[in-house]
């Protein structure tokens, strides 16, 4: 494959931009471009400012503008985007995300060859009205019916994806990489913890990752000395997330950061007690991934996403059940992983999700759309018996 170019619509941009697709792209398409294919990425103008760099590690950006609204940004954006490729003329538009995939049609009309990501059923996301579902599942079915190519990132979508459309989509999971472990520890500092005793969650704060289930399951739990750290943002403040404010501020034991990126971020994995995951929607979860990288223990909501990465039932609790998920705390807060362990867990972690061959198998999947006599086997690194080597 010589020089192709590839444009990527659908997400708001990076680096250090919150939310799991924003993070997939920042870890995949750097190695894309490392191969030797230009990547542009279409970004949205409220997340990318006048000082943005481009290209950022070998990925170009194109600013264009979007509304900063939560119901319109997508949309706008992506009808925006397509436009704007169709001007281009890349090799192949990669767009990401079943919402943006409603574009899939115009995008095909224009002359586009397209591959959609479906990372995950965004209508089931709580934060979402009825029009809001509405669309994004004609967006799905654009997307998976009108795309030369598919992309799933769980086998769980695949399943969704041939018995809600008869299609077959390839098989590329999510990544992470193996992070160097910081010694200093400024933002435990700036937020008054404790290395080791306390619980971590990172997300935006949108009723699906379940912040207030988590809450109450930590006060239920009794745990003395321990603090919960919640680290995210809302792109978009609302009820919820004002409600999460009001609930944390009645308790001295729960600290909300707000976004944390860079070398803060990697302190406040690095020194947690316990990362904590409860919510009713993922994909593949990649905090879910970092957390292991880092050697944590973790506890999760037994939804299929998680229950996908393998850990062992004892690291599950059932989905909002709050007594289940107080239970999963108390039961590894007494537990002390050995640096022996965790570093057994991060190369676990790492083997079995990992960036460059997921950047070798989004290759090869480009290769066979623009010369169709490339053959194209995916191999997927979680078949093999290796289990969790946690406690």
């Amino acid at each position: 494959m010589t020089q192709p170019h590839i444009m990527v619509l659908g997400l708001r941009g990076f680096p250090a931009i919150q939310g799991g697709v924003e993070t997939h792209c920042e870890h995949l398409f750097p190695l894309v471009a490392e191969a030797g294919v230009r990547v542009t990425i279409i970004g949205r103008s409220p997340y990318l400012g006048p000082d943005h760099v481009s290209p950022w590690k070998g990925v170009y950006f194109a600013r264009i503008w979007a509304p900063k609204s939560k119901k319109l940004e997508a949309l706008v954006h992506t009808f925006l985007g397509v436009l704007y490729a169709a001007v281009k003329r890349p090799d192949i538009l990669h767009i990401q995300t079943i919402g943006p995939a409603l574009m899939t049609p115009l995008a095909r009309l224009l002359g586009l060859k397209v591959v959609v990501t479906h990372h995950g059923p965004d209508y089931d996301r709580q934060k979402w009205g009825g029009f809001a579902k509405f669309v994004l599942r004609k967006g799905e079915a654009a997307g998976m019916i009108f795309a030369h190519r598919r992309i799933v990132i769980s086998e769980t979508i695949r399943s969704l994806v041939r018995s809600k459309f008869g299609r077959d989509s390839l098989l590329i999971r999510n990544g992470v990489n193996l992070p160097t472990l910081p010694d200093s520890i400024a933002a435990l500092e700036k937020f008054a913890l404790t290395p080791r005793r306390y619980i971590l969650l990172v997300s935006r704060l949108v009723p699906e990752k379940r912040h207030l289930d988590l809450i109450e399951a930590f006060t239920r739990a009794q745990l003395p000395g321990w603090k919960l750290v919640l680290v995210g943002g809302s792109d978009h403040p609302d009820a919820y997330s004002r409600q999460l404010e009001k609930k944390a501020a009645e308790s001295k034991n729960v600290v909300m950061t707000g976004v944390q990126t860079g070398l803060a971020l990697a302190e406040l994995y690095a020194h947690a007690g316990i990362f904590a995951l409860p919510s009713s929607h993922e994909g593949l979860p990649i905090v879910l991934l970092e957390a292991l990288s880092y050697g944590l223990s973790v506890v999760a909501s037994d939804i299929p996403a998680n229950l996908e990465v393998s850990l062992p039932p004892d690291h599950y609790f059932h989905l909002s059940d709050i007594a289940d998920l107080a239970a999963a705390l108390a039961r590894f807060a007494p537990q002390s992983l050995t640096p022996e362990t965790s570093q057994t867990i991060q190369r676990w972690v790492v083997a079995r999700y990992n960036w460059r061959q997921i950047a070798e198998q989004t290759l090869a999947v480009y290769r066979n759309l623009l010369d169709e006599t490339q053959p194209l086997s995916l191999s997927d690194p979680n078949t093999g018996t290796d289990a969790y080597p946690g406690l």
